[in-house]
């Protein structure tokens, strides 16, 4: 493996991380993320602040952090043929951006969560486990209505069930590999533990999902009844 590649896998992926869409879909909209509500540059606070669909198009495009760099290592090392290099290439990557959100040298170092640069990341590595744990972390966040736990849930999940496909929980894994996924572990629950303490003592905050998707469906039953009086008019 030539050392070169991984240091412009490294940076790239870093600077990657530094891009921040909730600041700039926020600033287009004449609005500072960073001064409203919990000020994380991230999907949960956008959503609250901007509306459903702004949170979803952050999480996208957050994705996209995670996606982009892991695929340029997964393939830069292999790709399909590649073997455990093509993984470690994808998950050096996925590390490096996921250090530059939530250490971002652009913003003082003050970055996001990194949980949708994680998830992100690891849809690249196991995209069918990805919709499954999408879907069950949607499911969740209806029922329990804290966000922070279900992007921390979802982290670990991804990060044990790649363990143990990769060899790594079985003892036939690669060290490099080991390393990887639990420094990516560390970070998120480094950058998630103010959450986690708030979970504890019972005072994190909810976001009432379901609320905001009632209100979605209220607002598109009422636009189809305009729709139907204007037509009548008409």
């Amino acid at each position: 493996m030539e050392w070169w590649k991984f240091v412009i896998l490294i940076i790239g992926s870093y600077l990657i991380g530094n891009i921040f869409f909730a600041r700039i879909i926020s600033r287009a909209k004449h609005y500072d993320i960073s001064k409203s509500g919990s000020g994380n540059p991230g999907t949960m606070n956008m959503l609250r602040n901007l509306g459903f669909g702004i949170g979803l198009l952050t999480l996208f495009l957050d994705m996209l952090k995670g996606i982009i760099p892991a695929l340029c290592g997964f393939y830069l090392f292999g790709g399909p043929s590649g073997g455990l290099n093509a993984y470690i290439g994808l998950f050096t990557a996925g590390l490096s951006a996921l250090v530059g959100n939530i250490f971002p040298v652009f913003y003082h170092f003050k970055g996001g969560k990194g949980a949708a640069v994680c998830y992100g990341m690891f849809c690249v590595a196991n995209p069918l486990l990805g919709v499954v744990i999408f879907v069950g972390g949607f499911i969740f966040l209806l029922l329990f209505d804290y966000a922070s736990l279900v992007s921390f849930l979802m982290v670990t999940l991804f990060t044990i069930v790649e363990a143990y496909t990769l060899g790594i929980l079985n003892g036939s894994g690669n060290i490099v590999l080991s390393l990887l996924l639990f420094a990516i572990f560390c970070l998120v629950f480094f950058a998630h533990r103010q959450n986690i303490f708030r979970l504890l003592i019972g005072k994190e905050n909810k976001i009432n999902f379901r609320d905001k998707l009632h209100k979605i469906g209220k607002r598109q039953s009422k636009d189809e009844k305009e729709k139907i009086k204007q037509k009548e008019i008409g």
